[in-house]
């Protein structure tokens, strides 16, 4: 049984390289000039947006949701294509169902009930818990602190302080943060995994090639207006993450954390981000 291995150093440095997307995209987007924010300018579509490297086997590509635009119906759209950016003659205006169309790409709309695809006589795995330092995948473990989208404490914070509690968002939100990777399995092909705030949504797809280079797909799409690339370190969670961890269990509400003998740095990093 082939064993997926990784070195959290090398995969660190090739995330950093990673992190942005490529040069080539849909007409109605902007980069900025570090290539790490996309923004759709007009309209609802022709918001396509590729990572500007192929991404290695359990390599997560993360995206925060930066903006949102009223008055569209849909939301970010995430997934998987072996078509290299470069060689596409025209971006085609939507990944659903436009790129997906052209074979070898698997793309799934972000809601907030996603989908899993489960095999017959396979029982659903228990999600971790969202306090737990690791997101693990199989057998790629990822630092969960930085997964995870956070809403700012203020004057409506009483009502997402449950959420807080459970360091989760609405998928769609403000702040939340998705991610897409591919984890290679036994029989020579890969199951596609998208990540919400921290949280595996399970196998999307299955039976996706890996003799083949595979891009991330961000399609900024109808009411996401803007969306920026995260690093994800690979490494060790901070002694800063894990204060807020074991703080985050045992306070009721998060604006009680003002109230407790912390260094004022580490009270904002505990709060929000």
């Amino acid at each position: 049984q082939r064993q997926l291995k990784i070195a959290p150093a090398a995969m660190a440095a090739r995330c950093r390289l990673a992190a942005r997307f490529h040069h080539i995209h849909g007409a109605n987007i902007r980069l900025d000039a570090s290539h790490t924010q996309a923004t759709r300018v007009e309209s609802f579509a022709n918001g396509l947006c590729f990572s500007q490297e192929p991404l290695a086997p359990g390599q997560i590509f993360l995206v925060e949701i930066e903006e949102k635009e009223l008055g569209w119906c849909g939301h970010l759209r995430v997934g998987l294509t072996a078509h290299d950016p470069q060689s596409l003659e025209v971006v085609p205006e939507y990944s659903l169902p436009d790129l997906v169309n052209m074979g070898d790409t698997w793309v799934f709309a972000i809601t907030r009930n996603h989908n899993c695809v489960v095999v017959e006589g396979e029982e659903v795995q228990a999600r971790g818990r969202p306090l737990e330092p690791f997101l693990l995948i199989e057998r790629v473990r990822i630092p969960r602190d930085t997964l995870v989208g956070r809403s700012r404490p203020g004057r409506y914070s009483h009502i997402l302080d449950d959420l807080y509690k459970m360091n989760v968002l609405p998928a769609t939100a403000r702040r939340s943060r998705i991610g897409v990777l591919y984890i290679p399995q036994p029989d020579g092909t890969a199951d596609l995994h998208i990540v919400i705030n921290g949280e595996d949504m399970g196998p999307s797809a299955r039976g996706l090639p890996t003799t083949q280079p595979l891009y991330a797909v961000i399609d900024v799409f109808a009411s996401t207006k803007s969306v920026r690339v995260i690093p994800v370190d690979y490494g060790f969670p901070s002694l800063q993450t894990l204060c807020r961890l074991v703080i985050q269990k045992h306070i009721v509400h998060r604006l009680a954390i003002d109230g407790l003998d912390l260094p004022p740095l580490l009270k904002s990093f505990c709060q929000h981000e």
